[in-house]
């Protein structure tokens, strides 16, 4: 299985590969459940930080999400990608 950092930089720098509608499903903490993102809503802060952000709709903050948390990678609506 490819590690998610590197599904994740071919996804944002293949341009053949990146072509189509990605989603990111990160397991939530609070709610217990895996929630599904678009992955062009979300952006990678600089550096190696292995994690991803993305802005809270309800609270309106920037919320950070550890790399370790993603659990699932969809392309088109197809599972290409999940961490057992």
């Amino acid at each position: 299985m490819i590690p998610i950092h590197e599904l994740l930089s071919r996804i944002r720098w293949d341009p053949e590969f990146g072509q189509g509608r990605f989603e990111l499903g990160y397991f939530d903490r609070h709610q217990a459940t895996i929630q599904r993102v678009a992955f062009e809503t979300i952006t990678f802060p600089e550096g190696p930080s292995g994690a991803f952000e993305l802005l809270d709709a309800e609270t309106g903050h920037t919320r950070h999400i550890p790399l370790h948390r993603v659990r699932e990678v969809l392309k088109d609506g197809q599972l290409i990608w999940q961490r057992g």
